[in-house]
This record gives C-alpha cells, sequence and structure tokens, in this order.
C-alpha cells in the first residue's frame, strides 16, 4: 500500500467492510480534490455540498459525490479537460483509474463525471476483525458541476493537509447552508427524501445556524420555486420549511441517513416536532 493511503487510512478506525470502503472513497475523494488544485480548477470553481463540509468543516458523516458551482456561468466549461490531471493523480497513489464525462442534457446546467478506480492488490486492507475490500472491488465517485450557477454567493480558501498540503476554495458557510436548504425545500425526489439533507441541517444548525436567505432565493427562482417580484423573507422560508416538515417520512429519512454515520442510535430524537424545535433556531443573513 502507498505510505501516504496508510497514513490516511490510519486515521479510521475500520471494522466493517463498510467501513473501508467509506474510508478509501473518502480518501480518494481528497486525491481528486489535490488533483483538481494542482489542474487549476479552483481558479474557475467551488467546492460545495455534503463532502464539502465533511473533508473542510469536520461533518461527522461520510459523503458520496463530489459538488462544484462555477464561479461564473459559462457554456464552454468541461470537466473532461481535467480528466488527464485526475487520473495521473489518483494513480501516483496506486490506483488504476478512469474518468468519464456524462454529457449534459440541453435543459440542464449540471454537467457530471465518475472516477472509477479498482482497489488492486497493494490496496486490499486487513484489519484484526479479518475485514477486507475484495481484490477487484470498485469505488466510483461522482463529480457534478453546475456550469449555470445562482448569483450572490461568497467563496474562501480552506486549506487541505493530506495527502499534502494544498488549498481549496469553497462557498462560504452561509451559502452552504442555503444550497443545503434549497435542496430540503425544493428537491424534486417525489416520494423519496435524501436524509443526509435532514442530518447535515441538524448539522449547521448546531455548528453553523447563518443563512444567507438572498442567496437561497437566487436558488430557487433558478429552479422556478420563487417567482413573482416580491423577495423571500425569512416568514417565507419557515413557512415553507413548516410544510415540508409535516409531510415528512422521519423513519424513512432515519434508514436512509443511518449507513453514512458511525452511530444511528443519535438519529432516535428525529421526529417532526424536533425539527421544528430547532430549526427556529436558523439565522438569516
Amino acid at each position: 500500500m502507498n505510505d501516504a493511503i496508510q497514513q490516511m487510512m490510519a486515521r479510521y478506525a475500520c471494522k466493517t467492510q463498510d467501513d473501508h470502503i467509506n474510508a478509501l472513497r473518502e480518501i480518494l475523494q481528497q486525491i481528486a480534490l489535490l488533483g483538481l488544485w494542482r489542474g487549476k480548477f479552483f481558479e474557475h470553481a467551488a467546492f460545495y455540498g455534503g463532502t464539502a463540509l465533511r473533508v473542510l468543516y469536520g461533518l461527522d458523516r461520510y459523503s458520496e459525490d463530489l459538488d462544484f458551482s462555477l464561479l461564473k456561468p459559462s457554456k464552454t466549461f468541461s470537466l473532461d479537460t481535467y480528466g488527464q490531471t485526475l487520473r495521473r493523480e489518483i494513480a501516483s497513489f496506486g490506483f488504476e483509474v478512469s474518468f468519464e464525462v456524462r454529457q449534459k442534457t440541453a435543459d440542464s446546467a449540471i454537467e457530471s463525471a465518475f472516477l472509477k478506480a479498482n482497489t488492486a492488490e497493494q490496496l486490499i486492507v486487513i484489519h484484526a476483525t479479518h475485514t477486507a475490500l475484495h481484490r477487484h472491488q470498485t469505488l466510483k465517485i461522482k463529480l457534478e458541476i453546475d456550469t449555470d450557477p445562482p448569483a450572490g454567493f461568497e467563496t474562501e480558501s480552506r486549506t487541505v493537509l493530506l495527502p499534502t498540503p494544498f488549498a481549496v476554495r469553497v462557498y462560504r458557510r452561509p451559502d452552504l447552508f442555503a444550497g443545503k436548504m434549497h435542496a430540503i425545500l425544493c428537491r424534486k425526489w417525489q416520494s423519496r427524501v435524501k436524509g443526509r439533507d435532514w442530518y447535515d441541517l441538524v448539522w449547521y444548525i448546531s455548528r453553523h445556524p447563518q443563512l444567507h436567505l438572498s442567496h437561497l432565493e437566487a436558488r430557487m427562482r433558478a429552479s422556478g420555486d420563487w417567482t413573482g417580484d416580491a423577495s423571500l423573507t425569512r416568514a417565507d422560508l419557515f413557512n415553507r420549511l413548516r410544510a415540508t416538515i409535516a409531510e415528512l417520512d422521519v423513519a424513512q429519512v432515519r434508514q436512509e441517513t443511518s449507513r453514512f454515520i458511525r452511530d444511528p442510535s443519535t438519529l432516535a430524537i428525529w421526529s417532526p416536532e424536533f425539527f421544528k424545535e430547532i430549526t427556529e433556531k436558523i439565522e438569516t443573513v
């Protein structure tokens, strides 16, 4: 196993096969971010979403995708520009990787790509529990970038220390929170609710409760969920949030979240009443 990978794996108390997979996926995510930094990607784009919270701000749950936003709209941007840089960077740590860009649809500003890495023989990790990754286990990481981002957000630079120090441009936390709130209020998954959104909501409220209201409005206008001349107010936000909580299937969101956290018992307190109470602590800025 590559020494840097071994050092990074040592930070995780892996006990099960899922633990190993989640840890290796997170390590791959950080190596991918390093490759993007080397390729000057963050001169044009910013990191956001659950993995940004996990890697840069200590969110205590695993996250699967790497989500980005251009700093300004571009019709010609393509993730394919960074494919060779990503493959070279990840391969230097011992992973066999492929990179595939999915063409975005005509009515979407989201471009997607997939990194697929074979664990390879040197990456098989065996702990005292005799739990191991399968020799041919493939880890897949989805990258998504918004090429026509809503306006009104701010970014900052944050340092990642492993596998080697580098810097990542990321949305500031009030704008990250606005993006998460947009997902909670406007994600169009019909009856499927992403439980991790609600876990992140609790995390924001308990640690960084400031939400950039005008950026939330910009996102809602871009998605067609806020129209007309009137600005989105704090009262509008809370009315929509209470209506969303009233329809929430708490058992479903609890089940969906449990595989991404170490102690699912922490979700036992979740209920509509719980979410109604804690959301009152949101601070709009």
